[in-house]
């Protein structure tokens, strides 16, 4: 019986003595951080140490809410113990990402598992963002998304860090889908446009762009990758 009553306190010392690995999460343009919830928890229920980030995606330019998102995240006292950091993004959040990195360096940087990531831009971008409604909707940081060479996510180059992309092939907005984006796209973002030079691996999975994050398919396999580097099942 006293065996029993230890257990909880043993399995507490034991845990206090390992290393703890932090997860920073970025939501896309136009979301908030309750977009991530879901992520947020499975995340910590594997044991990682989790910032779920709320930024203003509609007020400001891609590298203002870059240094504000990730740069204060990076500081945070949630994170101060852990001896590395991860970024799980979603679309504009990883552009976010690329632009801080660009600039900036972290002694604890991690892996990264970008969702939807528009790493060459969004023809959605190109046709919209002279519309009125467009720019009110979606604020400065969504008029820099085009697919133009001078775009801010084809100006930032190739990425430093262990990356791994996932990208989705279902649409429910057809008129994006039939009108504006070239060949298999999630709606947004087509799946070749997701890609970025640097990348370590590049997963295709049959979801939407607006709903990915919260796919269940796509939660193990961004937890998968954040563990082990890969999006391969070892026990396959």
């Amino acid at each position: 019986m006293y065996i029993v009553s230890l257990l909880p306190l043993m399995l507490s010392l034991v845990l206090s003595g390992q290393e703890q690995e932090g997860v920073i999460l970025l939501h896309g343009l136009c979301r908030t951080d309750s977009s991530m919830s879901k992520m947020e928890r499975e995340l910590k229920n594997s044991g990682f140490i989790v910032k779920n980030v709320a930024y203003p995606s509609r007020k400001e330019s891609i590298e203002k809410l870059s240094n504000d998102a990730v740069g204060t995240a990076l500081k945070s006292a949630d994170l101060k113990d852990c001896s590395r950091i991860h970024f799980v993004t979603h679309s504009m959040g990883g552009i976010l990402l690329r632009s801080y990195f660009n600039r900036h360096t972290c002694e604890r940087m991690g892996r990264v598992v970008m969702l939807g990531p528009p790493n060459q831009g969004s023809e959605v971008v190109d046709t919209l963002k002279s519309w009125y409604l467009f720019r009110k909707l979606n604020g400065p940081a969504g008029s820099e998304m085009g697919t133009k060479k001078n775009s801010t996510p084809n100006s930032l180059g190739p990425v430093e860090f262990e990356c791994g992309i996932i990208a989705g092939d279902r649409s429910v907005n057809w008129i994006n889908s039939l009108t504006m984006i070239d060949g298999k796209d999630d709606g947004k973002v087509s799946v070749e446009r997701t890609k970025v030079a640097g990348m370590k691996e590049h997963l295709i999975l049959h979801v939407t762009h607006t709903f990915m994050m919260k796919n269940k398919k796509v939660i193990a396999n961004t937890i998968r990758f954040l563990k082990t580097g890969t999006f391969s099942d070892t026990n396959d």
